[in-house]
């Protein structure tokens, strides 16, 4: 994968977890939707970092 699409990828990535973030800051009204985004969240933190793991092994 070459430089320039790593780093799209990456910018993608990142604007999606802020658009995440900023929607779980927003107060929601029930207990169900704060552990249903937990669980979402750290589903993401470890895909993100299965992701760096595949881009540091392209990079080497």
């Amino acid at each position: 994968m070459s430089a320039q699409r790593i780093s799209t990828a990456v910018d993608r990535i990142e604007r999606a977890l802020a658009r995440i973030e900023a929607q779980a800051a927003t107060p929601r009204g029930n207990g169900e939707g704060a552990a249903k985004h937990e669980a979402l969240k750290a589903r993401v933190a470890a895909s993100l970092s299965e992701l760096d793991a595949l881009i540091e092994g392209l990079e080497a």
